[in-house]
């Protein structure tokens, strides 16, 4: 028996980028999350370590969270981890990165604020939970 199962809690790096899958015209949303780490160092200094993470989500979930989602947006992912490779653009140089296929994006913390200065609200018949 095995099991893949991952789930962080952390900060949206970028405003995820929505796009549609060339041959199913799926949607997939892309985004990075920050969790960081507290730790005392050798010299007694408190220090935090970021770690990124890259996330992947697929179909309605991947519209809502383009839709909702901005930069610093605290979230709740619950997945899989998958690792693909690729040839780098500048040399053909074989690549691996390690991904978070999620299949659950929970919205946390307050809502970004609009450019007005205001909590942006959408629509209550556009909110999808």
């Amino acid at each position: 028996m095995s099991l893949n199962r991952v789930t962080i809690i952390g900060h949206l790096g970028q405003d995820p980028e929505v796009r549609q899958l060339p041959k199913s015209q799926q949607s997939v949303a892309i985004f990075s999350v920050a969790t960081d780490e507290g730790f005392t160092g050798k010299d007694g200094n408190r220090q935090e370590k970021a770690e990124w993470h890259h996330i992947v989500v697929y179909g309605k979930l991947a519209e809502n969270c383009g839709a909702y989602l901005k930069k610093g947006r605290q979230i709740y992912v619950e997945g899989r981890l998958q690792t693909r490779d690729y040839e780098d653009r500048n040399g053909g140089a074989r690549r691996y990165r390690t991904e978070i296929i999620a299949q659950r994006v929970q919205f946390l913390g307050t809502k970004p604020e609009g450019p007005g200065g205001e909590a942006e609200r959408p629509a209550e018949d556009d909110i999808p939970f």
